[in-house]
């Protein structure tokens, strides 16, 4: 029980305070009691974890020390995953906690890409995400949670941080104490005493050598994120993560083919819309009647198929309509393709019922909508705060070029079909995007990053795992600068290296670890 609380008056009292966790790393022993008493009181499955505790080991023998830290949701005031969260299944509650609801859970995995501190999971047995809620059940009841009960050294304190009779305010108020990434202004209330800087930064210490952790191996594979800095660590102190847990990356290659194809489906309705504007086609010619609704269509069509086959709850995609959380970009997003898509229909069916005069109206909402189909992600991407690589400014023009220059090469590919006159301007369209797509790729790989996460991601993604992909997509994107002379091949050529550089930008954005 917590202390000066009866039962009858613990609910109250927890809906009324502002709950906050000390953990004191001068007393932590690295003992793992938290660990398994919050996955015996959650029910939390193997593999995964609410709480586990991090060990670096700092300084070069003989003068060495083991450091601990029990990483944890650090119940943010300005929680990123809340405001990520497409259906509201992430919510904050009156007295700070930031809890979950499963039912309205549709596994789209938008909070796990928000959360700085890599503290939300897929559960594996109800495909719901999760993560530590302070044992909120107990608290109100008036319990310590399962962690602070169990803490043989009394490292784990909980508290109203606003009482100030709380052992909690004492400490946040009056002694040194830490947060864990605090430059993502997400005020978290979980402090850290005596805590090593080492362990607070995730890549303040070193990969061990071979991947070879205390009673581990843990290899860096193409989804998977591993502890410790892969190159130069970001501290001055010597240090080497010795015990961790890896992490899955929340999107895999299904997100990163979505972003093709959503790009595939707006420039195909983009670019002939723009040539039929400024006569390089007839408005009433095959190209701009049929190719632009079919093509660009078909193309929406399997980046909604993509946008569900990644959720885990694919039935509930529903509730993005009937209980949306309006800050969501995926909800922005989904609202967007949904009036996209009702624009390429009406497209059709007009042309399908000879009335021309209907698709240029059509258009002056179709174009707009277009244009934000392929920009977007830019803020969805923008809202995965834990990110650093994806919060670029200049992130929505990159797309917006993007989906020109796919739309370009799809207009190669239709012209000898059906409008011969299209294939030369679409062809020096093609060349023109691909020197602006490669000036972007230039400056992610030789500019100066703002932040050290960043930079580990930016050279994952050149010089790293996804280095492959990064110039197998410049390789294919520089033909593309050849499509006057090369004709349909450089279109093809243009097409897969953007969807090669999606790939590496997608997945080095999730490579750095964040715990």
């Amino acid at each position: 029980m917590l202390p000066g609380l009866d039962a009858p008056t613990a609910a109250g009292a927890a809906a009324a305070a502002r709950w906050a966790k000390v953990i004191d790393h001068t007393r932590c022993i690295g003992c793992h009691a938290c660990s398994t008493a919050c996955k015996s009181e959650n029910e939390v499955p193997l593999g995964v974890h609410r709480t586990y505790v991090k060990y670096v080991d700092v300084g070069h023998f003989p003068q060495t020390r083991r450091a601990f830290q029990v990483t944890r949701c650090n119940q943010c005031d300005d929680p990123p995953c809340v405001d990520a969260c497409p259906t509201s299944a992430m919510y904050r509650r009156a007295d700070g906690i930031v809890d979950f609801d499963k039912q309205a859970c549709i596994g789209c995995k938008a909070c796990i890409a928000a959360c700085p501190y890599d503290a939300i999971f897929i559960n594996p047995d109800d495909h719901s995400a999760e993560k530590c809620n302070f044992c909120a059940h107990r608290l109100d009841l008036g319990l310590e949670p399962a962690c602070v009960v169990v803490c043989p050294t009394q490292a784990i304190l909980v508290g109203d941080v606003d009482d100030p009779a709380s052992a909690v305010a004492a400490i946040v108020h009056r002694e040194p104490v830490a947060v864990r990434r605090p430059e993502k202004g997400t005020h978290p209330k979980v402090f850290y005493q005596g805590a090593h800087q080492a362990t607070l930064d995730p890549i303040a210490a070193a990969r061990p050598a071979g991947g070879l952790f205390l009673w581990s191996e843990q290899q860096p594979g193409p989804a998977r994120v591993v502890a410790g800095h892969p190159r130069t660590p970001n501290s001055a102190a010597a240090a080497i993560v010795s015990y961790d847990v890896t992490h899955t990356m929340p999107w895999d290659w299904r997100v990163s083919l979505y972003t093709w194809t959503k790009g595939l489906a707006a420039g195909a309705y983009l670019v002939p819309a723009l040539f039929a504007a400024f006569g390089v086609i007839d408005p009433a010619g095959p190209l701009w009647r049929w190719g632009a609704p079919v093509v660009a269509g078909v193309w929406l069509a399997l980046t909604g198929l993509l946008l569900l086959w990644d959720l885990e709850h694919p039935a509930r995609f529903y509730l993005l309509f009937t209980r949306p959380q309006r800050r969501s970009w995926l909800v922005k997003g989904a609202w967007i393709i949904t009036g996209y898509a009702a624009v390429l229909a009406a497209h059709f069916v007009a042309s399908l019922a000879g009335a021309p005069t209907v698709v240029g109206p059509l258009a002056i909402v179709g174009v707009p909508l277009a244009g934000l189909t392929a920009v977007y992600t830019a803020f969805l991407f923008a809202q995965a705060r834990a990110r650093d690589l994806w919060q670029s400014p200049l992130l929505p023009p990159h797309l917006l070029i993007q989906a020109v220059l796919a739309g370009a090469a799809a207009v190669v590919l239709l012209a000898p079909t059906l409008e011969p006159t299209a294939a030369a301007p679409a062809m020096r369209l093609v060349a023109a995007t691909a020197a602006a797509h490669l000036l972007a790729l230039a400056g992610e790989a030789w500019l100066h990053h703002p932040t050290e996460h960043a930079r580990v991601a930016a050279w994952e993604m050149v010089r790293g795992r996804f280095r492959a992909f990064y110039r197998v997509g410049l390789a294919l994107t520089v033909m593309g600068l050849a499509t006057p002379w090369l004709g349909p091949v450089g279109a093809v050529a243009a097409l897969a290296g953007l969807l090669a550089y999606e790939h590496a930008y997608v997945q080095a954005g999730q490579s750095v670890p964040l715990a």
